[in-house]
């Protein structure tokens, strides 16, 4: 393995070792990920392999037939979905997935890099929000793809990428609510510190000022996008003064929490309460009612992803960022409002939004 180069020939791999005072086979133990290296060894000539700009030749490099799908989280329909897309991927390309779980929803643990750097896959698909810098170098100079699939977040510039229209995403579904005249709609997004958390609420804060309607802060809720944070949420949301008549989730798995918030108060979906989730995982259309929501593309925001990896030539594929279209499936969790105490006449549905169940409806690219 001692004939790997960098691809523009600036420097060999004998220069970095000459440099570093260690032989040709300890640079090549730490391309490579072992573990037979000190620390100290390792991080001054991971330093060189950086400064020097560093990249073995692909060519040069056996590679394993693997594409590795890294998750922060695996114990859900949603992350379920994101497996599916790559493995279709995979298998038309006759790899195989390899599923990692490492690190927080922000980026994986330190010491998960030696391992993707000793399997040598193909390719590493992310499901953070970001990439640590000496984490993209060390892939980069061992000329490994990676892509980030980011509804958690927002990716570096340099960064490939494919997310969706989260922005437009929140404004359709509270929209969807505000046409059929519900005033007071409440929203559970995501965590404070995630971007697509953040653009949901901003589609949102949009929707109610287009339709002349004002925030009222108290039904304003960061969740953690599970099951149980829909329900506590949905419980505080219910039992506090000036109760929603709607609920916008930020995810179908929040939703599913806020109707049984709703079942245990004895309120009937969608007479007493509408409810709107975000993600259009298989699940939701089991529900009960069934449960409008909006549709992210998941399995083919994975398999984007996946084929980029396939793409390593394409001069725009490090600044490549591909954001995919959302729409709005109004199934049986929504209506206008009932009269009484804190409820308001509903005007007219538009066109195309009378709730039929699995109607879809556009909410941007």
């Amino acid at each position: 393995m001692h004939d790997e180069v960098e691809v523009g020939a600036r420097v060999t791999l004998a220069e970095v070792a000459k440099e570093a005072e260690v032989s040709p086979s300890t640079v090549s133990k730490v391309l490579n990920g072992r573990s037979d290296v000190s620390g100290a060894t390792r991080d001054r000539v991971e330093r060189l392999l950086e400064v020097h700009g560093y990249r073995r030749r692909s060519a040069n490099a056996p590679r394993s037939p693997l594409i590795e799908l890294v998750f922060h989280e695996l114990d859900s329909v949603w992350a379920m979905e994101l497996v599916r897309g790559v493995e279709t991927v995979a298998k038309a390309n006759r790899t195989t997935v390899v599923l990692t779980r490492s690190g927080t929803r922000h980026a994986p643990a330190s010491d998960w890099i030696e391992g993707v750097l000793r399997r040598r896959p193909l390719g590493v698909v992310l499901v953070f929000s970001s990439l640590p810098a000496e984490m993209k170098h060390r892939l980069r100079s061992r000329d490994i793809p990676f892509v980030i699939v980011d509804p958690a977040g927002d990716p570096d510039p340099d960064v490939p990428s494919v997310g969706c229209a989260n922005w437009a995403g929140g404004l359709a579904a509270t929209r969807h609510l505000t046409d059929h005249g519900h005033e007071r709609v409440a929203i559970i997004t995501g965590p404070e510190d995630m971007l697509c958390s953040l653009a949901r609420l901003d589609g949102y804060r949009s929707a109610m000022t287009m339709a002349g309607l004002t925030v009222d802060q108290r039904l304003v809720r960061f969740g953690d996008f599970q099951v149980r944070g829909g329900f506590t949420h949905g419980t505080d949301l219910l039992d506090g003064p000036g109760r929603p008549t709607a609920i916008f989730a930020g995810s179908d798995l929040q939703a599913l929490g806020v109707l049984e918030a709703a079942r245990v108060r004895g309120l009937r979906v969608p007479e007493d309460l509408s409810v709107v989730g975000y993600d259009d995982v298989p699940l939701a259309q089991w529900s009960s009612p069934p449960l409008t929501t909006v549709h992210q593309p998941l399995l083919h925001m994975a398999e984007e992803a996946a084929r980029m990896l396939f793409r390593p030539d394409d001069p725009g594929r490090a600044a490549q960022r591909i954001e995919l279209a959302t729409h709005l499936v109004v199934r049986q969790s929504t209506a206008p409002p009932q009269g009484g105490p804190g409820r308001h006449p509903a005007r007219p549905a538009p066109l195309g939004q009378e709730g039929t169940p699995g109607t879809t409806v556009g909410a941007g690219a």
